[in-house]
């Protein structure tokens, strides 16, 4: 069996670890409990989950000593991130009678981990969460860092907190039962630290991608260099007044695709957004003549390679118009103060904060996208 890579979260009195590698489900009862002794929790996780996974999970966390007093099973997918959603989940905390101290577990992927690290940050003014993300999106990107919310109808992720877990439990092995193209999805996230500022990260990508899909030791790797990757990040600029904006590469592009689509998981998941919207951040430098077309067509090569959609074409059905998709934009996070603000590059791995990015470039842009 590959062996398990931890990786810290430095935040000082609140750091955390980041356990990656596979059986951690059956083994979370000793990780939770050496970290939070005599502590009690609710699982919270979804229905495809918890068919696969939940089971193993309350065994392993009884085994090591953890009391498992309420479990919450929602409906997969985006729009489970929703005010309805987190207020069950609320109720069945405070209906187990949980304390303070007690621990909500997000057991599931990027939606499940946001709605219930959400509802751990909110209840009784905060409860200690674990997150133990089961999609490589989560694993790599979601789950680290502390970011927590809901989708609101005006846009993606605009209503949480800034609340981070006491220990995340990255199992590898779970992705083996991960339907493909979430797992290209995740991939996404993978590539994207590359191309932030580790570019020799994506060319090891670009050679190994194959045996990250395949499993085993070259998952790991690419898991573990994700989340250091984010961790550096994180410890440096926690709240997002920074540094920590570059890792919404792809994302201001992606997150408006996303709503256009009314976050229909059948057209676009989350993933496939970032994977699109990487490749339009990489081009629309190149545009604004920061960057060599070159590396647009190399990033959009390797992410069609590993069989990501590219282009907002390869959308399903109809999308607004140029105008429309530049409104989705200006309710993103990423806009300060009405100023639009980008992750642009001068090349593989030399992404930058961009602010005042003129707004008649974008729609004309924009336009010429949708073409």
């Amino acid at each position: 069996m590959s062996k398990t890579v931890t990786v810290e979260v430095g935040l000082g009195d609140r750091a955390y670890d980041i356990l990656i590698g596979p059986g951690l489900i059956a083994r979370a009862g000793e990780a939770v409990s050496t970290r939070l002794p005599g502590t009690r929790v609710a699982i919270v996780t979804d229905e495809n989950v918890a068919a696969n996974h939940l089971e193993t999970l309350k065994n392993g966390l009884e085994s090591g000593g953890v009391a498992v007093t309420a479990t919450i099973t929602l409906p997969a997918g985006e729009k489970t991130k929703s005010f309805d959603h987190l207020q069950e989940v609320i109720d069945a905390v405070l209906g187990a009678k949980l304390e303070r101290r007690d621990a909500v577990v997000a057991f599931g992927g990027g939606v499940i981990g946001d709605l219930a690290g959400f509802a751990a940050g909110i209840v009784r003014r905060g409860m200690d969460f674990v997150q133990m993300p089961t999609s490589l999106l989560a694993q790599v990107d979601s789950s680290v860092g502390g970011k927590t919310g809901i989708n609101s109808a005006r846009g993606k992720n605009l209503i949480g907190v800034f609340h981070q877990p006491k220990l995340v439990l990255a199992d590898s092995s779970v992705l083996d039962t991960l339907p493909i193209r979430e797992f290209r999805a995740g991939y996404a996230e993978l590539a994207k630290y590359g191309l932030i500022d580790r570019p020799a990260f994506f060319a090891w990508l670009e050679k190994n991608w194959q045996e990250v899909f395949a499993g085993g030791d070259a998952r790991i790797e690419a898991i573990a260099e994700a989340c250091r990757a984010k961790a550096d990040v994180v410890a440096r600029d926690e709240f997002e007044t920074g540094d920590r904006a570059l890792l919404n590469l792809g994302h201001t592009f992606g997150h408006a695709l996303e709503a256009a689509t009314a976050y229909d998981g059948a057209r676009l998941v989350h993933g496939e957004g970032v994977s699109i919207g990487m490749v339009l951040a990489h081009r629309f430098s190149a545009r604004l003549n920061l960057a060599s077309p070159d590396d647009a067509t190399r990033v959009e090569a390797h992410l069609k390679a590993v069989g990501l959609p590219t282009r907002v074409a390869d959308i399903p059905g109809e999308l607004p118009d140029a105008d429309k998709l530049f409104d989705y934009i200006t309710q993103d996070k990423k806009v300060s103060r009405g100023a639009l603000t980008f992750i642009l590059t001068r090349g593989i791995g030399q992404s930058f904060i961009a602010k005042d990015v003129p707004a008649s470039e974008v729609v004309a842009f924009l336009r010429d996208s949708l073409e």
